[in-house]
């Protein structure tokens, strides 16, 4: 085997190495099965150009050559229907829309496939190992160059548009790697087929180009969470309910629209939702001037209406604020179809009776309503896994806590503590055992907490506690106890014939200094005051694990 195949076979082996680590890394979903075929088709680029230098017979090397072509027509497809999922664009995958993204695919395959008269490539010295391509191959590669341009299109709309920063952080990530490998496509292209004469063959330009893009594709999916099985789990729930569900931003942009609600509104997520505008196209019986003053004017507020719109429908509107203390983050809009109770109401004036029983059934329905709001609030300031509070909330909590503290003198601390060797439960036990490891060790860390102190995950194994009005000597005291309790607890898990317990690493940071400056700016002390614990933790970890690092500030 000489060097030119060995680049290729090393980049297949790494593409493969990233497909089975994705595979054995993540809950596979279904977006996760449409990604692991895109990324087979990845794999066989390098697959098939080894192939072509190992192989004697022209007949065997032209096939694995037009194999080679017609994977990077599933490439370009697999580009451009990621890039449409991840935008949010899936209209385009409607019948007719679909056909059009395919067809220039299809005309690409058919010249590879046929190459009449050698007008897409022809043997050099009676081997495809060299070789010269024809105007056929120029033609291919202009229309797969558009759906390159017409993905970077996408992309750019994306995040020109007022699409919310996790999406955007993806789809920045993802362009990284369409024009990483563009880049490395262009490359070989000009360096092996351009300058084919006079410069050597300079091997794997593409397949290093795939692998990179790869990468960032790997990234996207466990650091920025592209395919977040918490958010698909979310929708299924709400698209189960039989009543609209809207769920707006903090700006009144769409971020949320549940099934039921799509066939009834003309909004889509990442539409502006103008209230004032809906109200306008239907009747009440009650004060739409008031409803509208209260929802824009106090927005913390919970407010219903109900409108007759020109379809003869009566429409309950709810509006429920998500906050995060008392700051406002977004809000639910509920709409319950009640024309069908209208109608009986008409109809059946004399069964007082029957009234009272639907009116009964309609107050059921708006209690389980309100129920499903509140458990969207929830969802929205805690952890899935612990049901203890997100760092989202607990860094809104701190920056008003910390301005407090300062202005009024008053002492508190800070730790932050890590699971030592977590990825050894993982590997030895499974992802499974290693949740509710992370569960129980919450659970104990609990038992040792105050009424007042909040325990919030940080990220993964990470978790942080504030201990508000807590002098030096007390957080020492509390971060022992909770050190103990976490290392004494013993968790029994079913077909382990032994009990197991962990350990904990900590950083304490206490506060003992209230210099008047750092009241200028909350927000940049508090990132201050996090990067000192961190750094505490860092060492704990440094020295040993097992122990708490305390440093005072």
């Amino acid at each position: 085997m000489d060097f030119l195949s060995f680049v290729d076979i090393t980049l297949f082996f790494l593409l493969f190495a990233f497909f089975v680590y994705i595979f054995a890394s993540v809950t596979i979903t279904n977006l996760h099965k449409v990604y692991l075929t895109f990324h087979f088709s990845m794999m066989l680029w390098p697959i098939c150009q080894f192939a072509i230098k190992t192989m004697d017979t022209p007949k065997v090397q032209l096939f694995y050559l037009k194999a080679s072509f017609i994977d990077m027509c599933l490439i370009a497809v697999g580009w451009l229907l990621f890039t449409i999922f991840l935008t949010g664009h899936s209209l385009f995958l409607r019948k007719k829309m679909s056909v059009l993204l395919f067809v220039p695919a299809i005309l690409v395959a058919a010249c590879v496939i046929v190459n009449p008269n050698g007008r897409f490539v022809l043997p050099l010295q009676g081997s495809y190992i060299q070789r010269s391509y024809g105007p056929l191959f120029w033609y291919s590669l202009t229309i797969l160059i558009g759906y390159i341009i017409v993905s970077l299109y996408m992309m750019r709309k994306a995040l020109i548009s007022n699409k919310g920063p996790r999406i955007k952080t993806q789809v920045k990530q993802v362009l990284r790697g369409i024009i990483v490998m563009t880049v490395f496509i262009f490359l070989d292209i000009f360096l092996n087929v351009v300058l084919r004469s006079s410069l050597p063959a300079i091997p794997g330009l593409t397949s290093v180009g795939i692998l990179l893009s790869v990468i960032f594709f790997v990234i996207a999916i466990h650091r920025d969470k592209a395919f977040d099985l918490v958010k698909i789990a979310h929708q299924d729930i709400i698209d189960t309910i039989d009543h609209g569900i809207l769920v707006l931003d903090d700006h009144e942009t769409v971020i949320e629209i549940n099934r039921s609600l799509r066939p009834q509104i003309d909004l889509h997520i990442g539409s502006r939702f103008d209230m004032a505008n809906l109200l306008s196209k239907g009747q009440s019986n009650g004060h739409i001037d008031v409803f509208l003053h209260t929802y824009q004017w106090n927005p913390l507020k919970r407010t219903q209406i109900e409108m007759k719109f020109p379809n003869g429908r009566h429409i309950h509107i709810q509006t429920a604020p998500i906050h995060v203390d008392r700051e406002l983050v977004g809000r639910v809009v509920t709409f319950q179809d009640v024309s069908e109770l209208h109608r009986l109401i008409d109809e059946t004036n004399f069964q007082n009776e029957i009234l009272q029983e639907r009116n009964q059934s309609l107050i059921l329905i708006q209690d389980e309503l309100s129920q499903t709001n509140q458990k969207l609030e929830q969802m929205a300031i805690t952890d899935g896994l612990t049901g203890v509070y997100n760092r989202l909330y607990l860094t809104q909590k701190l920056e008003h806590e910390v301005m407090n503290n300062l202005k009024y003198h008053m002492p508190f601390a800070v730790i932050l503590l890590d699971i030592d060797y977590f990825k050894l439960i993982n590997d030895n036990y499974g992802h499974l055992v290693g949740d509710q490891m992370i569960h129980s060790t919450v659970e104990a860390i609990k038992q040792s907490l105050r009424q007042t102190d909040i325990l919030a995950r940080y990220g993964g194994e990470e978790f942080i506690i504030y201990l508000p009005q807590t002098s030096q000597s007390q957080a020492s005291l509390l971060a022992e106890r909770v050190k103990s309790t976490v290392e004494s607890n013993q968790m029994t898990v079913k077909n382990i014939p032994h009990s197991l317990s962990i350990t904990i690493s900590m950083g304490l940071l206490t506060i003992n200094n209230f210099a008047f400056e750092s009241l200028r700016n909350p927000s940049t002390y508090l990132n201050e005051l996090l990067e000192s614990v961190d750094k505490a933790l860092y060492r704990a970890k440094e020295e040993g694990r097992n122990r708490i690092v305390s440093i005072v500030r």
